[in-house]
């Protein structure tokens, strides 16, 4: 991530098309973001990251362990992460093994055939329907306990699509990816080599931008100690969720860009609040609070505002301490004094 600044304006290319933003909406989101690492930040963000098992899977190309840890992740979407885990606590949820299983004993259905068939599968597990009523009695599919049936479809759609797009490799499908966005001379390659690896798994059924960012964002930066070329588009993957949107509308950061949306896949659009976010991330040295850090940690600063605001965190800025209903009246908020206190309603 490259930004430069020329005059009344901030040049940043966090995708392949260059966007300017204004210097002062910049440099306001950036002294209130700022403050927020400072008090939020996860300064062994990387360390925490790092993960054994991943690595010994990664080194050996385990495509089952890998899917099992992001079928595993992408359960965690439209719930809260209390429900969604103790539901797979008593319930389980699919592996690799499994529907392969299943998979190998050839099921009627048309829409098993192959990841491109699978297309609009659309089972529904309370009404117990799909796309091909004539072949549910003996499809595997509704055969997993899982809390809806888009967890269902997602399980087999990203089986098909780590089986054929990633042809059982999806170690080697990655480093194929980034190996051809790794051209020192091209213009913006992080956020080529993000796209390249995001834009074909976002055609994975059910999976949103939210958890497949969160995931990947694990994945490449735990894998640093056996693939350390993942770290560098790792640390560049951000996961806006509602908490992170909230904070860019209340503290007036999207106003001031022009760049107002409702929370959603707009979050993730030329302007939104992922590129908000890379923007502001240009301007801070992130290792100012970590030496081993990249200087440019976009990561880093998504996580310290989800942090500022979780529960889990400092538990400051969301709808439990705000009435968004009107300005937030937090004076103990070390924000208080520089943030524009937009309402959220």
């Amino acid at each position: 991530m490259v930004a430069r600044r020329t005059a009344g304006q901030v040049q940043v290319r966090p995708t392949a098309n260059q966007i300017d933003f204004d210097t002062s909406a910049v440099d306001h989101a950036t002294r209130l973001i700022h403050q927020v690492c400072c008090l939020a930040g996860s300064f062994d963000l990387i360390e925490r990251f790092a993960d054994q098992d991943l690595c010994i899977a990664i080194d050996r190309r385990d495509t089952a362990a890998l899917y099992d840890r992001l079928i595993y992740s992408f359960s965690f979407q439209g719930i809260s992460d209390e429900v969604a885990e103790n539901y797979m606590h008593r319930h389980g949820r699919p592996t690799w093994a499994a529907i392969r299983k299943n998979l190998a004993q050839h099921p009627t259905c048309p829409k098993l055939k192959t990841y491109w068939h699978f297309y609009d599968c659309r089972y529904e597990k309370t009404n117990r329907t799909c796309a091909e009523p004539d072949h549910i009695g003996t499809c595997p599919v509704p055969n997993h306990r899982r809390r809806n049936g888009h967890l269902n479809q997602l399980a087999y759609s990203l089986y098909l699509f780590m089986r054929e797009v990633a042809d059982g490799d999806l170690v080697g499908w990655i480093d194929n990816l980034l190996d051809r966005a790794n051209d020192p001379g091209t213009p913006d390659r992080l956020g080529q080599a993000q796209n390249a690896l995001i834009d074909p798994l976002r055609n994975v059924y059910g999976v949103s931008d939210k958890v497949l960012t969160m995931a990947l964002s694990g994945i490449l930066i735990g894998a640093a100690a056996v693939r350390p070329r993942w770290l560098e588009v790792g640390v560049a993957l951000i996961a806006v969720d509602t908490l992170v949107h909230n904070f860019l509308h209340r503290t007036g950061i999207l106003n001031r860009f022009n760049a107002a949306h409702p929370y959603g896949a707009g979050c993730y659009r030329p302007d939104g609040c992922a590129d908000i976010i890379r923007a502001v991330a240009s301007q801070i040295d992130a290792r100012q609070f970590n030496r081993a850090f990249p200087k440019v940690f976009p990561r880093f600063v998504q996580h310290a505002i989800w942090r500022y605001c979780s529960q889990q965190g400092l538990d400051i800025c969301n709808g439990n301490r705000v009435d968004d209903r009107q300005r937030c009246q937090n004076r103990y908020c070390r924000l208080y004094g520089i943030c524009d206190r937009i309402r959220l309603k």
